[in-house]
């Protein structure tokens, strides 16, 4: 089992992201430990409220909501009885089981995973320490839990894990089956809240993952002055597709301005990841294999890492960046160093046909020297010939005879009049 532990300030946006999840059919509330009444007929506006309640009482926090996804294993297929034993088992050890919360079953993945929402505000009006659950509580509940009920472990090899968000299908947005503000929604919910990114390229390429991208607008325009910002689908070659949809309409708020706040932030975190992205793009990198770029981008996306190329408009590749689904983290190629920038990967896609480039230029030399007898080359080569060989110097060159002759005329024409002046005296 993998636990991860999301914090944030925005827990009605949070709420929002699960519920879309379950009008859409891609999850179901399992169950809702500290609330009154039968889960199945709470609205929105009441489980909302239950969290807020809480809120009001330590108004002064801002970061408040705690959102917690259990994956297990693509082999596990747990039923609802025992997923809801596993959850309240680890609410319990990582001190949250008296606080009110949700657990939500998601079947949008190739794993069975859980997305549990709850809040650090107590009902005494004082606030869990979120520092360092991870380490200090999280891991060793996992533990205990992978032993008490037989998981598949972390730690094993056997537990390879799928992105927990899909692409957004765009035929089903295209026919109705999906509102395409509820798609966008999930999508830069999800991105925002999970991934570390440092600038919006970066946001941008792990958004088109997802068939969704942020649009600045023209520059010099009021939008791109004023920092807005935009979301829209995005067709198979990256086209925006479809109305844009305002940042700020969406419950999470990703505006430009706030996701300048988690650039800053996110510059520290990014880095521990590091090291494991490029172990990993090694073993595709060293393995001796011969690759283009549509082979090693299959080969990264068979270690959860998408591959995506920067070209300029004339179709140079310039850039390089790595999206790692396993650590949701991004990284340039010139980030990790400089062999994994575009031009140190670019020459091994060249070096594939080296071999076969060096054979035609070691013909060249042979076909020019068989053409000089058969066909007058061009008037530099024959200068340089004239020069390089002693023969060729007997040879008299056209315009020079010209030269000559013309010269003599004159010399002829010139002696001719002084004579006849002569004769004259």
């Amino acid at each position: 089992m993998v636990a991860r532990i999301s914090i944030g300030k925005s827990i009605r946006g949070t709420l929002h992201y699960n519920e879309n999840k379950v009008d859409g059919g891609e999850a179901h509330l399992l169950m809702a430990s500290g609330f009154a009444g039968d889960i199945e007929q709470m609205t929105f506006m009441q489980k909302l409220n239950r969290f807020n309640h809480l809120l009001q009482l330590k108004p002064d926090v801002k970061t408040n909501t705690v959102h917690i996804s259990l994956n297990f294993h693509s082999s596990e297929n747990h039923d609802d009885s025992k997923l809801q034993k596993i959850a309240t088992s680890y609410m319990n050890r990582i001190g949250f089981g008296d606080q009110p919360f949700l657990v939500y079953r998601h079947d949008d993945a190739a794993h069975q995973h859980l997305h549990i929402l709850t809040t650090n505000i107590t009902a005494n009006a004082e606030r869990i320490d979120l520092h360092d659950i991870g380490r200090k509580r999280s891991e060793p509940a996992r533990k205990a839990i992978e032993e008490e009920y037989d998981l598949i472990k972390a730690e094993s090899h056997k537990l390879k894990l799928q992105p927990d968000l899909q692409q957004v299908d765009l035929e089903k947005v295209q026919y109705g089956a999906i509102p395409t503000k509820r798609a966008i929604s999930n999508t830069v919910t999800a991105v925002t809240r999970d991934y570390k990114f440092t600038t919006l390229a970066e946001y941008n390429a792990i958004l088109k993952c997802f068939n969704v991208m942020a649009l600045r607008g023209e520059s010099n325009t009021p939008m791109y002055n004023n920092k807005g910002l935009m979301f829209s689908l995005i067709d198979k070659a990256g086209n925006p597709i479809g109305v844009p949809i305002k940042s700020s309409s969406f419950y999470s708020k990703p505006t430009l301005r706030n996701l300048e706040k988690k650039f800053e932030k996110n510059i520290k975190k990014k880095s521990v990841f590091k090291e494991d992205l490029k172990a990993r793009i090694d073993t595709i990198l060293k393995s001796g294999r011969n690759f283009n770029e549509g082979s090693l981008k299959e080969e990264a996306a068979k270690l959860n890492v998408d591959i995506i190329y920067r070209r300029t408009e004339q179709g140079l590749l310039f850039g390089i960046t790595f999206v790692d689904h396993k650590n949701k983290v991004v990284f340039n190629g010139s980030e990790l160093g400089k062999s994994y920038a575009a031009k140190a990967v670019n020459s091994q896609f060249l070096s594939n046909s080296i071999p076969q480039q060096k054979s035609e230029r070691s013909l060249r030399p042979s076909i020019r020297r068989n053409q000089t007898t058969k066909s007058p080359l061009p008037s530099t080569t024959i200068k340089n010939d004239f020069i390089s060989s002693p023969k060729s110097r007997a040879i008299p060159l056209e315009p020079d005879a010209n030269y000559n002759m013309s010269r003599r005329r004159k010399k002829r024409k010139k002696r001719n009049q002084q004579i006849n002046q002569g004769l004259k005296l």
